[in-house]
């Protein structure tokens, strides 16, 4: 893989989000709890589900549209919100 601008972006955010949710348990401890998904789950549980759903619109978008992909990335961006905060 080639280390582009995007790619090191990418990356660093997910590092950021990681630290912020470490530092969010240590301060307030999560509960398991059940939102629309079939599960009770942690933040940290929604946060692997909402890196999984991204990848998945992503390759979703790749196979059936011939549009830019920032288009999935916005969609993605949307779909992991709520799956963080009603999930």
């Amino acid at each position: 893989m080639a280390w582009t601008l995007p790619t090191a972006l990418f990356f660093s955010a997910i590092a950021l989000v990681l630290l912020v949710l470490g530092v969010a348990q240590r301060r307030w401890p999560t509960v398991a709890r059940r939102g629309f998904l079939p599960l009770a789950t942690t933040r940290g549980d929604r946060f692997f589900i909402s890196l999984l759903t991204a990848a998945l619109i992503h390759l979703g978008w790749l196979a059936v549209a011939d549009l830019p992909v920032l288009g999935a990335s916005a969609l993605a961006l949307f779909a992991g919100a709520v799956i963080m905060a009603k999930g």
